[in-house]
């Protein structure tokens, strides 16, 4: 058992393989650089090294919850359109099928199905940012799927029963965007379109922890939420990871532009009050 609680952390992955290859302006400089950073930085101020990490990523769905279960996971490409060297990049951390079994008995509790599958690779949800926040990849990985209905309410209680690993050593990852309409993404509009959304975002992640599950489920409330995810998988780990915040405080630990539109990543830990 781990003597320091881990935080839990909703990350904005960025678009594509950004970090790694050139992509010709399709994102700009200073905003890969600042979400770079953040990426890099973070690991930093973890209380303790992770035992193992559990990623939630938006780019994989499920009929039931499923988990990645290979010791040594292939990369999975899962984006289109982008240079010959992005299909190339590797990042071979190992797989932590032995974390499984105790991540299916939590679930089993609370009343979810589990499946497995021990041919998933990582995919850009996964590698990507934990390439920059983790690049020796000497920590083992256990990608988790969402539930394909993509219902609020019942992954804000996913995340409810995965709260306990987080005493366990166990650094629990959200992987999405807090903006994604891809087909707003670049276009000059994009900031003053995703503002009022982030904005409120931001808002309600400070909050009390009943007030800030009630306005998640309510998210299509939100201003402009709809315009900000058209579907809205890549905002789903938010939801599991404000779960497994349980009554610890959230505080913003990232905000910034990427391809013009405004993004943020939350963390909740029991050392965010005042902070």
């Amino acid at each position: 058992m781990s003597s320091a609680r881990m935080p839990t952390i909703f990350i904005p992955h960025g678009g594509g393989p950004w970090p790694f290859v050139d992509l010709n302006g399709r994102f700009g400089e200073e905003e890969m650089r600042h979400l770079r950073e953040f990426l890099e930085q973070y690991p930093g101020t973890l209380p303790q090294r992770p035992k193992a990490i559990l990623v939630i990523t938006s780019h994989w769905e499920a009929p039931v919850v499923t988990l990645g279960t290979s010791a040594n996971p292939p990369m999975y490409y899962d984006y289109y359109n982008f240079p010959e060297a992005s299909y190339h990049i590797q990042w071979p951390a190992p797989g932590c099928p032995s974390l499984a079994p105790r991540v299916a008995e939590l679930l089993h509790q609370a009343g979810f199905a589990t499946d497995s599958d021990d041919q998933r690779g990582y995919d850009h949800g996964t590698f990507v940012p934990l390439k920059v926040m983790f690049p020796k990849a000497d920590i083992p990985v256990l990608q988790m799927s969402l539930i394909r209905d993509l219902d609020p309410a019942r992954h804000i209680e996913l995340g409810k029963a995965l709260e306990p690993l987080r005493d366990e050593g166990v650094l629990i990852i959200g992987s999405g965007m807090s903006f994604h309409n891809l087909r707003k993404l670049r276009q000059p509009e994009a900031a003053a379109i995703s503002q009022p959304f982030d904005d409120w975002l931001q808002e309600i992640m400070v909050l009390s922890p009943a007030c800030r599950e009630k306005k998640l489920l309510d998210w299509v409330c939100g201003p402009n939420a709809r315009i900000a995810h058209p579907r809205e998988e890549h905002l789903l780990p938010l939801m599991v990871i404000t779960g497994a915040a349980g009554t610890d405080p959230g505080r913003v630990v990232f905000n910034g532009l990427f391809g013009n539109a405004w993004i943020t990543g939350v963390e909740f830990c029991n050392a965010c009050c005042g902070q």
